[in-house]
């Protein structure tokens, strides 16, 4: 029984990869960013705490006054290959800030919430996904779940797919913890969406697991894109 259980976790797991890894060519095509080289490890902690005066940790300032939903995508996207897969940042959302294999500091928005969902969620799949996971998932038994299904699959995850990301829908957002619906266009041009959640710790956005280890919810095929925001460059 035991060895069913997480034969079917594992896989369930994957799924959360693959979901949006992108094949090579795709990548190319979506273009600019990093050259996709291995960051160097960090150990030890690397995203500070809030500074005595409550702002955030040096180097890492956002404007966070306008909170509206996003009906659109901003103009300052720009696509970068992360783990060998194309994945928008923003100049004014995030992430902001580089430091060894963690991409961080996402504006307290939600459009920062957003980015957050696609950054974190990504590095999963690469091989410095104990630091990301140690600095940038909401701790606690998700968290741990997370981590021995993912110590599992060896360091590199799972294998590309030609699926896209396509757009995006927030549907919760409150300052501390908002949802993020992820859009991703199969070759075939067919849809499906998964939702993610993320946290406000007070210094940066957590991608949040389930209590299972998965990073996200149900896999749900999408018939209509209205409602979402779209991707410029997809």
């Amino acid at each position: 029984m035991d060895g069913l259980f997480w034969r079917d976790r594992r896989w369930q797991f994957s799924a959360a990869f693959v979901v949006l890894a992108l094949c090579t060519g795709t990548v190319a095509a979506l273009g600019g960013g990093d050259t996709g080289s291995r960051a160097a490890t960090v150990s030890g902690p690397v995203i500070g705490a809030l500074a005595p005066d409550g702002s955030r940790p040096q180097g890492c300032r956002t404007v966070d006054a306008a909170q509206p939903l996003p009906a659109v995508a901003p103009r300052d996207v720009t696509w970068r290959q992360l783990n060998g897969a194309g994945v928008p940042f923003s100049a004014s959302a995030g992430p902001l800030r580089t430091t060894g294999a963690l991409r961080w500091c996402f504006a307290h928005t939600p459009m920062g919430a957003v980015m957050a969902a696609h950054t974190i969620s990504r590095q999963m799949s690469g091989p410095d996904w104990r630091a990301v996971s140690r600095e940038q998932l909401v701790p606690g038994l998700g968290r741990d779940y997370f981590d021995a299904m993912r110590e599992s699959m060896g360091e590199d995850g799972p294998p590309q797919t030609a699926n896209r990301l396509a757009g995006f829908l927030v549907t919760r957002y409150t300052p501390r913890t908002a949802v993020v619906r992820v859009l991703v266009r199969q070759p075939t041009v067919r849809y499906f969406s998964v939702d993610y959640t993320v946290d406000w710790n007070g210094v940066d956005w957590r991608l949040r697991p389930l209590n299972s280890g998965g990073l996200y919810g149900a896999v749900t095929p999408v018939l209509s894109l209205a409602g979402f925001v779209l991707w410029n460059e997809t």
